[in-house]
This record gives structure tokens, sequence and C-alpha cells, in this order.
């Protein structure tokens, strides 16, 4: 048996988390890149102790990341983000790989790794098949609402990634979260049976 892997990726607010809940709810592993981000940023991690000397101490709070500084710093900012995700991005990719490579060793049937910049980090040869997580616009943005943020860091953020009308043309499939979960659930299970 060979083991598929699917990548999941699609525009900020646009459901991946949803979608990635409703996989493990079916049994099927998910790795979340964002969750390894964190991990990668830990009290004790390299990446940690590199952020403090490229960016400096400002962005430490109590040892740890100061993730509403960094956000508030590097969105809107290429050339910092860019420096950031330097410090980052490799460290992220090592771990999923890593986690790719114990799915298939342990012929897992299926796994999934979500990853907000599949396209942006040229990570689509690693996958199997992708699928681009997506909404309108406007719904978009109410969900990001929702979370708090102003409309200042909803545009950073957006303008951060690549336009998700990219991306669903580069992804194999696109589940559509206008609609409600089960409507959502419906979806994935069509998706993963063709």
């Amino acid at each position: 048996m060979s083991t598929r892997v699917i990548g999941i990726t699609g525009g900020v607010g646009m459901g991946k988390s949803t979608a990635a809940k409703l996989l493990r709810e079916q049994g099927v592993p998910v790795l979340d890149s964002d969750d390894l981000s964190r991990e990668v940023v830990a009290v004790g991690e390299p990446a940690l102790a590199e952020i403090g000397e490229i960016f400096g101490a400002d962005f430490l709070d109590n040892g740890k990341l100061d993730r509403a500084k960094m956000a508030a710093h590097i969105f809107g900012n290429d050339a910092e983000r860019k420096k950031l995700e330097a410090i980052i991005h490799p460290r992220v990719r090592e771990r999923w790989l890593a986690q790719m490579e114990t799915w298939r060793a342990d012929d897992v049937p299926l796994g999934v790794v979500v990853i907000p910049l599949l396209f942006e980090v040229g990570a689509e040869a690693e996958f199997d098949f992708i699928i681009c997580v997506a909404c309108t616009g406007n719904t978009q943005r109410e969900r990001l609402r929702g979370r708090g943020w102003d409309d200042a860091q909803i545009a950073g953020r957006i303008a951060a990634q690549m336009e998700v009308t990219k991306k669903i043309e580069r992804a194999d499939q696109v589940l559509w979260t206008e609609g409600d979960v089960s409507l959502l659930r419906e979806q994935l299970q069509s998706i993963l049976s063709g």
C-alpha cells in the first residue's frame, strides 16, 4: 500500500482549520504547518535565538516571541517578512517532510499537511494532490474581523499571500467554504473518494 499525501492551502480565514478538523474527525492524520511554525520558535529553539539576533530583543517578551508585535512589524513590510520566513520556513518544511516519511514508513493510507503558503514556498511537488480551500473575499474579511483584526491587519495578511484565484488555478481541487459544515463535509468526502 502506498501513502497518499494531500496538501491543503488557501487564503487566510478561508476555512483551512475547519477542513483539517473535519478530516481529523474522519481519522485522517493532519499536520498543520501553522502549529509547526509555533513549535520552531518556542523557547529553547534555535529559530527563536536567531530571531532575537536579527530582529532584536524588542521582539521577545519574557524570552518568548511576541507574536503580535512581530506580526505588526512584518505584515506590510515585505523585506522584514522575508527575513522572518527565511528563519522559520526551512525548519517547518523539515518537520512536515519528516512526518510524511513517517506516514510512508508506517503505510498510513492518507495523510494531510495544511500549508497556507504551499505555492508561495514551492512545495507543490512534495504532494500527490492539492486542495485549495476558498470562499468569497467578503466572507474572508468577515471571518477575520471575527478574530478581532482591523481592516489594516486584514489587508496586510491578505497582501502577504498569493491571490486565492491563482491558488485555485494551481490546485487539483477546490473546497468551497461558503456553506455550512455538512456541505463542507460532503465536498471533502467527494474529493477524497475521487
